[in-house]
């Protein structure tokens, strides 16, 4: 009976017994202190270890405040490297505009040369004559400049530096054939007012029938009474 209950005992099915440490709650928050203390005084030992082998704390104060003014320097002159860069990008671009505005006006001296060449031509064209009256027309040119236009072109001179203002008229006058008939056509709405101190450049266009062959252009030159003072006709 006792070898029943030995057996009973020391086999798996005895019963569980529990041995529990019963420390005061007051005691408990001490060993918590102290292992949070530790805990705290390790961290700060391993912070303190790595700032020494990382070289922080040799020389601190002065390396740092070194090192920081090094920054600000650097920081500084990148800021002038780039105000400088701004600024040149600036002119630059202000450069590249003034090419341009050059390149244009140079494009617009030349077509004002080429105007002036062209008027130079005209006038080179005009032989100086002795004899010839006060007021003569120097040049008449005219060509179609499409079907039913004919454009005119005519210089008015006068002969002399003391001669006064001429005030008068002139009209243009287009002659040929129309249906195989003679035809002619005076300037529309009549004789157009004339001043020419010295020289005088005078153009226009001239509108007639489409079926109409142009073969001859006459101009005349009247003064304030209605006398003719000059004439001149080409033919086309």
């Amino acid at each position: 009976m006792r070898w029943k209950l030995i057996r009973r005992r020391l086999s798996i099915s005895s019963p569980r017994m529990t041995v529990r440490s019963h420390l005061p709650w007051p005691l408990r928050w001490v060993v918590l202190a102290l292992t949070l203390g530790f805990s705290a005084a390790l961290a700060l030992w391993a912070f303190e270890l790595g700032k020494s082998l990382a070289g922080l704390d040799r020389g601190n104060p002065e390396e740092l405040r070194r090192l920081r003014a090094e920054v600000a320097q650097l920081r500084e002159e990148r800021d002038k490297a780039q105000s400088i860069a701004n600024t040149a990008e600036s002119l630059l671009t202000a450069k590249r505009v003034a090419q341009e505005r050059l390149a244009d006006q140079v494009k617009d001296l030349e077509t004002e040369n080429l105007a002036l060449k062209n008027d130079l031509g005209f006038f080179e064209r005009l032989l100086p004559s002795s004899g010839q009256q006060a007021l003569a027309v120097r040049s008449l040119q005219a060509e179609p400049t499409g079907p039913g236009q004919m454009r005119y072109q005519l210089l008015m001179m006068q002969n002399g530096k003391t001669l006064p203002e001429f005030n008068g008229r002139y009209e243009v006058t287009l002659s040929g054939t129309l249906d195989g008939r003679p035809w002619s056509l005076p300037m529309p709405g009549g004789a157009r007012p004339l001043q020419v101190k010295q020289h005088q450049r005078v153009e226009g266009v001239i509108d007639f029938p489409a079926q109409a062959v142009v073969k001859q252009v006459q101009v005349r030159v009247t003064d304030a009474a209605g006398a003719v003072r000059a004439q001149q006709a080409i033919k086309l």
